[in-house]
């Protein structure tokens, strides 16, 4: 079922799972910028009172090919997919965070995407020896390379958010980086709703170029610039 408002403008979501997955959909609808919103994932998500409002794909990212139909008639995608190396593996993290979003980029632009965007991560590089930075690199490479006429690439630093899986060890980060964030607001760290309003207002906003990378105090700005909920 269609969202209402954003005239015929369809857009899909990759990753709806995650925090800035789940923060980017609660944007979405709160600024009905899109007439349809399709989110594709590996399992049907539990939306509450947004569940009408949403179309949900189910796909095997391992046969991703096969499912090429659920990425035509987009306007845009935008891609939060991603896990991590201590729950999926080294091997695993790769196919997640650079393989499978490589190829829903190319399969999204073969089914007419105009718009790809795409969170990375503060410090992504190719050529990094951190396996982390450097797989993140290596996917913005490769989404760029793919030729969507816009390409726009969020690189935020620490998340901020409220997770609804137990990652101890982060969690215990975002307690110091939460009280650094207060005196440094733009530094080290950023709410995942501040990405996600970042993400909705690079597609609202006339295109500046082909490809826009915006470094985390760019987040912080294009962020703010959008109404949020109920204001």
């Amino acid at each position: 079922m269609a969202a209402a408002g954003g005239g015929g403008r369809s857009c899909f979501v990759l990753g709806g799972s995650g925090e800035t997955g789940r923060a980017l959909l609660r944007e979405l609808l709160a600024q009905r910028a899109f007439g349809r919103v399709t989110l594709i994932g590996r399992r049907r998500l539990s939306l509450g009172e947004a569940e009408a409002a949403v179309e949900q794909v189910v796909v095997d990212f391992e046969r991703l090919g096969e499912h090429a139909a659920a990425f035509q008639g987009h306007d845009v995608g935008f891609c939060c997919l991603g896990t991590t190396r201590a729950k999926a593996g080294a091997d695993g993290f790769v196919r997640v965070d650079r393989d499978y979003v490589a190829q829903a980029a190319e399969l999204a632009r073969a089914g007419g995407c105009k718009h790809f965007v795409l969170q990375s991560s503060r410090g992504a590089n190719a050529q990094s020896h951190f396996l982390y930075l450097r797989v993140k690199g290596e996917v913005e490479n490769l989404v760029q390379a793919v030729g969507f006429d816009r390409c726009t690439i969020l690189r935020p630093a620490v998340l901020l958010c409220k997770r609804q899986e137990s990652r101890p060890m982060e969690w215990i980060a975002q307690q110091f980086l939460g009280a650094v964030a207060r005196v440094f607001p733009t530094a080290y760290s950023v709410p995942v709703e501040t990405v996600a309003r970042a993400m909705v207002a690079c597609v609202l906003q006339p295109g500046e170029g082909k490809v826009k990378v915006l470094e985390n105090r760019a987040i912080h700005e294009l962020g703010k610039a959008v109404p949020q909920q109920g204001t």
